[in-house]
């Protein structure tokens, strides 16, 4: 009994002994296991980020990179330099987060790790493409895995202001009107001021997205320039929407160019402008080149129309000015793929190039020398002397370039001459 008893004990110790054995090995099993990766951050950019990177924490995994996390929240809170502007609670929230990470747990670490990648890698963004928002961009594509990418590989050995100093913007003009901003401009809630960041915003995106050639057509200054090399090849005065009547901001393509192209008037013109003067004098049309049309393209005989009948909401037909060069567009037309049916073109009044305030449009840009850059574009493909030469009801042509050329259409109250800042009028009143 005595021995059995024994026995029992030892067997009894063994038990446990493996139990607690199994339950260390166990729990350090699981320590050396990688928790499931959680994403908390609504941050799009910062989400690509640990994607790429696969772990939860990238500024709080070692006493370097906290560091770095500082330098990055000092560049960031000096963002003004830059043109940009800083979340000042994010940064205050981020500084307490990297002095207090031991005491903090684990959740609220990755938490507050990704909080500041998303400030980090919204600043690197900003810097390199600007903050600009378009009525329609059809240039510019997604680079968001880009500048994870460029935080993801980036070396302790290159201090953050040396990768700033080589991720900034190099445009000419960008450096002039940076320049401007820290040395000339001292308030920072004045029109000049958010001016000058615009002009900042606009070079860097432009700066990021234009091609080997491109054409800018700046709207309060009414000029379009094209650019070849970034070196401006072509500059002319141009003449753009009424303020009723607004030419948008849009960056698209040119595609093609339209030889003595028809003038379809646009519904809003031909109903409330047109119609009027037709029922008060049925010879206007004749007089004016325009003849009248269905909705499949068929011309019509306006004479067994009766105008009287008609009202704004119930003319059922359209309107169409004969090409030619006595045409509201002239001989040329410039197409680019917009939703707001906006082009460049030629046009009969030219008498609008003279005038200091040349904002006469109905949206669209006219253009002062159509001629000199459609032979930019599309080279040999223009007959200039058909062009000069070319009477009423001469034959429409599509011209297909043989690459799409970008257009940029902006709104910037200001440029430069020389190394000048020159403000202009912000004839639309949207610099607020």
């Amino acid at each position: 009994m005595h021995h059995t008893g024994k026995k029992t004990g030892i067997f009894n110790l063994k038990i446990i002994l493996f139990t607690v054995l199994s339950g260390c090995l166990f729990a350090l099993s699981c320590a050396q296991q990688p928790r499931p990766m959680k994403i908390t951050t609504e941050n799009p950019l910062a989400q690509k980020f640990y994607a790429s990177n696969n772990n939860n924490q990238f500024w709080f995994s070692s006493n370097n990179n906290i560091k770095r996390a500082n330098e990055w929240l000092d560049a960031i809170d000096s963002a003004a330099n830059f043109g940009l502007v800083s979340d000042q609670i994010q940064i205050k929230e981020a500084r307490i987060a990297l002095e207090e990470n031991n005491q903090a747990d684990t959740v609220l670490i990755d938490a507050k790790d990704q909080q500041i990648t998303g400030l980090v890698l919204n600043f690197i963004k900003e810097l390199q493409e600007g903050n600009i928002k378009l009525d329609y961009d059809g240039v510019s594509t997604p680079r968001d895995s880009v500048y994870a990418s460029q935080l993801l590989n980036s070396k302790l050995s290159e201090s953050v202001s040396d990768m700033i100093d080589r991720l900034d913007c190099k445009d000419p003009d960008y450096v002039v009107y940076k320049k401007f901003l820290n040395d000339s401009l001292t308030e920072d809630n004045t029109l000049k001021y958010k001016t000058i960041l615009l002009a900042i915003n606009y070079r860097r995106y432009l700066s990021l997205n234009s091609h080997s050639e491109y054409i800018v057509a700046n709207i309060p200054a009414a000029e379009v320039e094209y650019y070849r090399n970034d070196k401006p090849v072509l500059k002319m005065r141009s003449v753009a929407g009424k303020k009723k009547n607004k030419t948008p901001t849009i960056a698209s393509f040119i595609t093609d160019i339209v030889t003595f192209p028809y003038w379809h008037v646009p519904n809003s013109i031909a109903s409330k402008e047109l119609l009027p003067k037709v029922q008060m004098d049925e010879t206007y049309l004749e007089q004016n080149n325009f003849e009248v049309v269905d909705a499949n393209g068929n011309v019509v005989d306006d004479y067994d129309l009766e105008w009287a009948d008609y009202t704004e909401k119930t003319f059922p037909y359209f309107f169409r000015e004969s090409t030619g060069p006595n045409n509201s567009l002239g001989v040329l037309k410039f197409n680019l793929q917009n939703p707001y049916s906006i082009y460049l073109h030629d046009t009969n009044s030219k008498w609008a190039f003279e005038k200091d305030y040349r904002f006469l449009s109905h949206g669209c840009i006219r253009l002062e020398k159509p001629v000199e850059l459609a032979q930019l574009l599309a080279g040999d493909k223009i007959d200039t002397a058909a062009l000069k030469t070319g009477k009423q009801n001469t034959e429409t042509q599509t011209i297909m370039l043989d690459k799409k050329i970008p257009l940029f259409i902006i709104y910037m109250p200001v440029k430069l001459v020389g190394q000048q800042v020159n403000f202009i009028p912000d004839v639309y009143g949207l610099v607020k």
